[in-house]
């Protein structure tokens, strides 16, 4: 009787216990898990577990995606000094033009108002216009801050290019333009890859050097003869030396601190010729154009000195195969007043990009007629007032006489050996 009351307690306490853990009470009472000796939970009470364990995964999965959701980056909007609801940065590149006379150079010298540089004016007048934060004008490298090429002190641009991340707000270039003085000009803007820089994308770039062309007359006229007008046969003298040029050379002595043996000083020269002569203001000018590769400090400006130089009658023609040489030589350095960078360019980018339907080609075409008037309004009329004024290109043609072309010559013949002068059955020496 015992055992029959003790299965029957059992039973009932199983049936009990059904309804909210069928499991644990087989387990409790030691049934046995196999499939013969199961019990089947009744139907209603299979829907409401399964509808539980439903509930129970959704609170679940719930709790695990807010638990591993990854932190996400702040819109740049939210940056420091930028209020909300801005329009997005994006990669540009600038067209400038601009006068160099009064800046020192175009490179911007933070925390240096000592000096002032074309950058300056320019990252002033982009924050005003509302297209970066004030923050990164004081810091370039926040908005992706790259000249194309770092135009010394007094030297003019007609086509710099620069790249950076701006907001594109509406009537962009107007803007700006309208916090720079009339000396610089915003030209042109197109978008760009992101990874775009403007120094490094670069293939070559042209400049010009325009000069009075009583640079050229020979040694025995006055240095500021302005009735002098350049010769056909004199023009074909000055290119068949700029010709020269033309190739990789080494340009050690055209710079400073440069050895000769380093990789560097090794620059590859396009092409350069001089243009027919014109007059102004009663004065006779010429533009020298050189395209390269990259050019260092003041080489252009020593290329062209020494091509005065020697037209001039002050060096001989072998001078110039000897400053590609490991010897050091005199090399004059012609004023910066007349150097203009003319234009850059950007070859293979435009091959990669410039057809892919998402990008422009960087070549400006479109904006040609605007360069040439800031030239013709801005550039040329500082180069022949400044010329006149001050007198630049006569005061450093007086200096040619100091300089010493044959002190290398010299010394690679030996003591005592005799070198002819550059004037040698003229009747004229050094």
């Amino acid at each position: 009787m015992g055992v029959r009351r003790l299965r029957a307690a059992a039973g009932a306490l199983r049936r009990a216990c059904r309804a909210w853990t069928p499991l644990l009470g087989r387990r409790l009472l030691g049934a046995s898990p196999m499939a013969g000796n199961a019990e089947q939970p009744a139907p209603g009470v299979a829907g409401q577990e399964q509808e539980r364990k439903a509930r129970c995964g959704r609170r679940g999965a719930a709790r695990v995606w807010e638990d591993t959701e990854p932190q996400t980056k702040k819109p740049k909007s939210c940056e420091a000094g930028e209020p909300r609801g801005k329009p997005p940065k994006r990669k540009i590149v600038l067209l400038m033009a601009y006068s160099g006379k009064g800046y020192h150079g175009m490179q911007r010298n933070v925390g240096s108002s000592q000096f002032k540089t074309i950058e300056d004016d320019l990252v002033s007048a982009l924050v005003q216009a509302g297209c970066i934060p004030e923050s990164h004008g004081e810091n370039m490298k926040k908005m992706s801050f790259q000249r194309c090429a770092r135009t010394d002190k007094g030297v003019s641009a007609a086509g710099q290019v620069v790249s950076l991340k701006v907001r594109l707000i509406d009537d962009i270039l107007a803007k700006i333009n309208s916090h720079l003085p009339s000396h610089i000009r915003i030209l042109g803007l197109k978008r760009v890859t992101g990874g775009f820089n403007s120094k490094k994308k670069c293939d070559s770039r042209t400049y010009l050097y325009m000069l009075p062309t009583f640079a050229f007359a020979h040694r025995d006229r006055d240095v500021q003869d302005e009735t002098y007008r350049l010769s056909p046969e004199t023009l074909q003298q000055v290119n068949q030396l700029l010709a020269r040029y033309k190739g990789t050379h080494n340009f050690h002595n055209f710079t400073s601190q440069k050895w000769p043996w380093e990789p560097s000083a090794q620059r590859y020269i396009l092409d350069m010729f001089c243009e027919a002569p014109f007059e102004r203001d009663t004065m006779e000018f010429a533009v020298i154009k050189v395209t390269g590769q990259s050019f260092m400090t003041h080489q252009i400006r020593k290329m062209v000195g020494l091509v005065v130089a020697i037209v001039k009658g002050y060096a001989s023609e072998d001078v110039l195969e000897r400053s590609w040489g490991e010897a050091k030589v005199d090399v004059p350095k012609a004023p910066g007043l007349g150097l203009v960078l003319e234009r850059v360019h950007f070859e293979r980018y435009n091959r990669r990009y410039g057809n892919d339907g998402l990008h422009e080609p960087l070549d400006w075409v479109q904006e040609e007629a605007e360069v040439t008037a800031f030239k013709e309004q801005h550039i040329y009329p500082t180069i022949i007032n400044t010329e006149r004024q001050e007198r630049s290109m006569a005061q450093w043609l007086s200096t040619l006489p100091m300089h010493d072309f044959g002190a290398t010559a010299q010394a690679a013949a030996g003591p005592g050996a005799k070198v002819p002068s550059p004037q040698e059955g003229d009747g004229h020496s050094d």
